[in-house]
């Protein structure tokens, strides 16, 4: 019997959400839209430069988002990852311990070094531009792969921005050839379409011919596609895994499982803040999926999710929302058991 719904491992970072102008960007010389690695230097001279700008700060990357909205939703999880014996360190620790999530995280034992940091800046169009600096997470490795727990989860997520560091490539294959012996669903994400545009043969490789879900933003299945409709994306993908689940924005979502394709709408919402909505929506869906729900269900409970997060600052779903999300599950729950 498993004791985990999912194993999750990815890049630990602390979040540093700024509100800030196009023009901002502009004079700091920075591209929207991407998720843009950056030295420790330009990291503090960053935080500089936005001295004074409001902000919210929690443990983020992209696969700790995904866990923390699985476990607010009712997931049992776990999640590998590499932080510094710093203050920042210290707060992401706490941050995600708080949240329910075990780790193989101590808060004693951590090497010395630097935590990573990603200053996310939201423009008022509520579009999210990404300056990380992985710090001591860029030597993630093998030894932050916990066998034992994958071997006792139903689900292993692999972040799709551990291929951009070696270690942290073999520390994600090494994950799935743990979850591929003990018959472990495996399911990962394309994370950004940098990691496309410049790690696309790790990728390929990190997906394999045994991927039971790939995730996808529209803008990043063209790319890994090399094709110009989301049609001929959607078949493409679908060579890759078992079931490919594209996101779309306000425009909800497709999940495509061989030739099958069927999309969900979303509710129209003003965005605030698109940082985390696609961390929220995987980590909805496969709370969702874990829970017996069908896959259209499972994305309409997502497409809410990400819809709610987009309303408000920063990466995760506040109490309130949890609270709305899982009545959504409850709804739909008490449908099924009627028949």
């Amino acid at each position: 019997m498993s004791n985990y719904d999912i194993y999750g491992i990815g890049n630990a970072l602390v979040d540093f959400d700024f509100e800030v102008t196009d023009e901002t960007l502009t004079n700091l010389n920075i591209e929207k839209s991407v998720m843009t690695l950056i030295d420790e230097t330009q990291e503090q001279r960053l935080m500089e430069e936005l001295v004074g700008v409001k902000h919210v700060k929690a443990c983020g990357g992209s696969a700790a988002n995904t866990i923390i909205t699985a476990r607010q939703l009712g997931s049992q999880c776990f999640y590998s990852c590499k932080v510094a014996c710093d203050p920042t360190g210290d707060f992401f620790y706490e941050d995600l311990t708080r949240e329910g999530v075990e780790t193989n995280l101590t808060q004693k034992g951590r090497s010395l070094g630097s935590t990573g940091k990603c200053v996310a800046m939201i423009t008022p169009d509520a579009e999210r531009t990404m300056n990380t600096f992985l710090g001591i997470t860029a030597s993630l490795s093998t030894a932050e792969v916990i066998s034992d727990a994958i071997s006792q989860s139903k689900v292993l997520y692999i972040e799709g921005y551990l291929v951009a560091s070696d270690t942290a490539f073999e520390a994600a294959k090494l994950a799935k050839k743990v979850a591929q012996d003990k018959g472990v669903k495996i399911v990962t994400g394309l994370s950004d379409i940098n990691m496309v545009r410049y790690f696309k043969p790790q990728l390929l490789e990190i997906i394999g011919d045994d991927c039971d879900v790939l995730f996808s933003n529209e803008q990043e299945a063209l790319l890994f596609t090399e094709t110009e409709s989301l049609d001929d994306a959607a078949t493409k993908l679908a060579e890759y895994a078992r079931q490919v689940v594209i996101t779309l924005g306000d425009k909800g979502a497709m999940i495509i499982e061989g030739e099958s394709r069927v999309t969900v709408e979303t509710q129209k919402v003003v965005a605030v803040d698109t940082i985390g909505a696609g961390d929220a929506f995987a980590g909805a869906y496969l709370a969702a999926t874990n829970q017996g729900f069908a896959a259209e269900i499972a994305a309409k409970i997502a497409c809410f999710t990400a819809a709610e997060v987009v309303t408000k600052f920063g990466p995760r779903l506040s109490d309130t929302q949890v609270s709305k999300v899982r009545e959504m599950i409850s709804s739909f729950r008490r449908e099924k058991a009627a028949g």
